[in-house]
């Protein structure tokens, strides 16, 4: 296999990924039934509309909330795999022109909740968003989509066209560009004064986008009472997935019922879903433990990574369940990363520290990954010392991080080193700046002589392992003179807090490093969305050239020593703090519930799989 072998045909998983709990062959899905879900705690869905911004670009969101109502134009994993779905999704392969700078794209005429018929203009209309509200939305990254188009338009009602400035790597173009899109109704084509024309004229863009804002309230604030009107909106009922809202309470009750106008495949069995919040790892535990049928319980839920009795034989496999009475553990090992956020755009001293290599690396050698993998973990997670996820194995990474050569290894003596050798007195803790100024042997700019190194580490709550993760970061950083203070927040107002910032006087932007217990789910892994300066998913406004420069030369070719070469300046350079990868969750799913697999390796659920066995007659 050459390394410059078409990506496509890279993407392929370990054998070990296959789900070995598959629903057995014989089982006939019996209509009906009502399946409740304990979700993670602190992170109520708070964005109906999908046009996400960055503050809320969450899994929870997009991937267990929205998806299950507004289907993207192109569908990703279904079987398991990090790979696109022409069966599931509502655009057809595109179709390239000859100098490869054109691709034709026909839509699928599948039917909104409505009536309407899915079509070229609602592809159009989220364009159109996009054009005028990229900055708005989380995986816009300037330069590229829809930046990079010369021309787009409508060929007829059911095609659509992108004619891009240059050719890219068409697999990059489908699972990274065609990916964002997310068709709208005609009937969302409106302002408070009525229709409007945002899929034809750019001109209202902007009144309808403040307009479908203002209709889901305030995103931010967690008691959106918005949030209890979705269901019945005008706006947000129509709908093109396989479920509808039926309710949302304030308490974060989520309720689900078939869509009994879905077009594509896999209609759902169930009558209902139902997502349940819960508050804390321990509280999940305790009712898994009274089984799926006890009074208020779960059909659905997962086994918090500290209730891990016995070590998981592999990460995606899983090992000895303690909940096997009731339940079966699926691992919903996804093709993501997981890091710890630094604010560049911090006004402070601290901003000025981040900026520099040196120190990001020495927080980079205080953590150690290993340790957590073994004692805290359990053997579900894996070290992830880099931009491109380990599992679901693929050749997507560099033979530098697939042999294990890290090239910042837990070492607090190193970090310890680094920082004496860049002008700082680490006698003490915090350590003290001795030699301000930009030159050899120097701090850098910005830090003053006197500067402390301490820094406020914020993460989520309620996660007993992340807590402990948290700690020994906290300790083994001590030893080499730098001081984190810790402190846990409820998810949903830290991802909120913590958010991409520019200081002003309203908002002086002024958090410092956040970990919400997760990172990024990739399509292709070559970091624009992340790391590019001004990208959507870039939450600390890192930005540098030469990152820049290598991150545009994978999204034009499918060599992949040329995405080795950006990973391997990535990992070394720190841009975050990566941590341990896991599964998303150790899924429990009742024993006589069927279809949960195989999981899909981008986080989505599809409770339209799900189903319960006909009894045998």
């Amino acid at each position: 296999m050459t390394t410059a072998q078409s990506a496509t045909d890279l993407a392929t998983t370990d054998p070990t990924a296959a789900d070995p709990t598959a629903a057995p062959a014989g089982d006939v899905p019996r209509k009906g039934g009502v399946v409740t879900w304990a979700c993670a705690p602190g992170f109520p869905p708070a964005v109906i509309f999908p046009f996400t911004p960055a503050e809320r670009m969450g899994t929870r969101n997009i991937l267990e909330f929205q998806a299950l109502m507004y289907r993207t134009l192109y569908y990703f994993g279904s079987d398991g795999t990090p790979n696109v779905d022409y069966h599931q999704s509502i655009g057809e392969e595109p179709v390239w022109s000859e100098d490869g700078r054109t691709a034709r794209v026909r839509i699928k005429p599948w039917k909104w909740s409505n009536g309407e018929t899915v079509c070229a203009d609602n592809v159009l209309f989220w364009v159109n968003l996009m054009k005028v509200k990229g900055p708005r939305y989380g995986e816009y990254v300037p330069g590229y989509f829809p930046d990079n188009l010369t021309e787009y338009g409508k060929l007829a009602d059911d095609e659509v066209f992108f004619t891009f400035d240059k050719p890219y790597s068409k697999h990059w173009v489908l699972h990274n560009q065609l990916s964002t899109i997310t068709p709208l109704p005609k009937a969302w084509d409106r302002t408070a004064d009525g229709p409007a024309n945002a899929s034809g004229d750019l001109a209202d863009v902007e009144a309808v986008y403040e307009h479908l804002m203002a209709e889901q309230g305030d995103i931010i604030n967690e008691g959106n009472e918005h949030r209890t009107r979705w269901a019945d909106s005008p706006v947000w009922s129509v709908v093109s997935g396989p479920w509808r809202l039926k309710s949302y309470t304030l308490e974060g009750v989520v309720t689900f019922v078939p869509n009994e106008h879905y077009s594509g495949p896999n209609k759902p069995h169930l009558d209902e879903f139902r997502q349940i919040p819960t508050f804390s790892d321990e509280e999940q535990y305790e009712v898994l433990k009274k089984g799926p049928d006890a009074e208020g319980g779960f059909q659905v839920g997962y086994l918090p990574l500290s209730f891990a009795t016995e070590p998981a034989v592999d990460p995606v496999v899983g090992g000895p369940n303690p909940l096997a009475e009731h339940y079966t553990m699926h691992p919903q090992t996804a093709f993501c990363i997981r890091y710890i956020s630094l604010n560049y755009n911090n006004p402070t001293v601290v901003g000025k520290m981040f900026a520099q290599t040196y120190l990001r690396q020495a927080l980079q050698s205080v953590l150690d990954q290993d340790t957590a993998v073994r004692d805290i973990y359990q053997g579900y997670a894996y070290r992830q010392n880099g931009p491109v996820p380990m599992y679901p194995r693929t050749e997507y990474v560099s033979p530098r991080q697939r042999e294990g050569a890290w090239p910042l290894p837990f070492d607090p003596k190193h970090a310890k080193e680094l920082l004496e050798a860049n002008g700082w007195d680490t006698s003490r803790t915090p350590a003290v700046c001795v030699r301000a100024g930009t030159g050899p042997g120097e701090a850098g700019e910005g830090i003053p002589e006197g500067t402390e190194l301490t820094l406020l580490m914020r993460y989520v709550e309620g996660r007993p392992a992340l807590t402990r993760l948290m700690e020994g970061f906290r300790d083994a950083a001590a030893e080499a003179g730098i001081e984190l203070r810790l402190r846990e927040i409820y998810g949903s107002v830290l991802v909120a807090e913590d958010a991409p910032c520019v200081p002003t006087e309203e908002t002086p932007c002024l958090w410092e490093m956040c970990c919400w217990n997760g990172g990024w789910a990739y399509h292709h892994p070559t970091g624009e969305i992340l790391f590019s300066t001004g990208a959507g998913g870039n939450f600390g406004f890192y930005t540098d050239p030469e990152a820049d420069a290598l991150i545009e030369r994978t999204v034009t070719t499918d060599d992949l020593d040329v995405l080795y070469e950006y990973q391997d300046y990535i990992a070394e350079q720190v841009p975050v703090i990566f941590t341990p990868n896991f599964p998303i969750r150790l899924f429990e799913v009742a024993n006589n519930l069927r279809g949960f697999g195989p999981i899909n390796p981008y986080g989505m659920i599809n409770p339209e799989n799900w189903y319960y066995a006909e009894d045998p007659a």
